[in-house]
């Protein structure tokens, strides 16, 4: 069970993970299982039918609600909560293991990295769509061109510094908020870095890349950012 840490105590733990949460109910469990001792699970709740709200605070977790839809939204109003200096995102959808996070912020917590990300490693066939793979490449190979970084994917793990983060001034508030990050941390001059994650088969419906439609509307949303 995750710990329930005080909102008004700051820096009582080392690090907040965001959790964006759109009916998750089904990997909610899982998922909050899984976070690190001592870490704070920061569940961003999207517009939730499906009780992931009422779950995750039964479950331990700290509930953010946000109300404006959009993964960036999402991923933004946890930022604007967490209170730790070191700040991990991760889907909720158990497609990702909160376990693997340490591996992920150690090289921010250690000062080797500004920014990390977790690239993805499908452990199955099913596990990441080819669509999505191919929009995913396709854009990678878009933000090469845009700031020279030779990133293989853009995943939503990833970990950075809370005041850093806020200092990029994000102002996508869509599927182009990962992507915006990555671009606005490149033209500052950070460190970035790459770690390999297994990716599983997520729990419940994607809302994003789960079809051809949904990626499609990604790709085009972070296009718009690096234009």
């Amino acid at each position: 069970m995750v710990a329930v840490t005080d909102s008004t105590s700051h820096h009582a733990h080392p690090v907040d993970v965001v959790l964006p949460c759109l009916n998750e109910a089904e990997a909610l469990p899982w998922v909050l299982k899984r976070i690190p001792a001592g870490w704070r699970a920061l569940v961003v709740d999207n517009g939730s039918d499906d009780g992931s709200a009422d779950l995750a605070r039964a479950l331990g977790a700290h509930v953010v609600h946000e109300p404006r839809r959009g993964f960036g939204a999402a991923c933004h109003a946890g930022l604007l909560a967490a209170e730790a200096d070191t700040v991990c995102f991760c889907d909720c959808d158990a497609s990702l293991d909160p376990r693997l996070l340490p591996t992920v912020a150690e090289p921010v917590l250690d000062g080797r990295a500004d920014l990390v990300l977790g690239r993805r490693r499908p452990v199955t066939r099913g596990a990441w769509p080819l669509h999505a793979r191919l929009g995913n490449a396709a854009l990678a190979r878009m933000l090469h061109r845009r700031t020279g970084l030779r990133l293989r994917d853009l995943g939503p793990m990833r970990a950075g510094r809370r005041e850093a983060l806020l200092g990029l001034g994000l102002t996508d508030r869509r599927c182009g908020y990962p992507l915006q990050t990555v671009v606005r941390a490149s033209d500052a001059g950070w460190r970035i870095e790459e770690v390999e994650v297994p990716y599983l088969p997520r729990r419940g419906r994607s809302k994003v890349t789960g079809t051809w439609r949904g990626t499609w509307h990604t790709v085009n949303d972070m296009r718009a950012v690096l234009r």
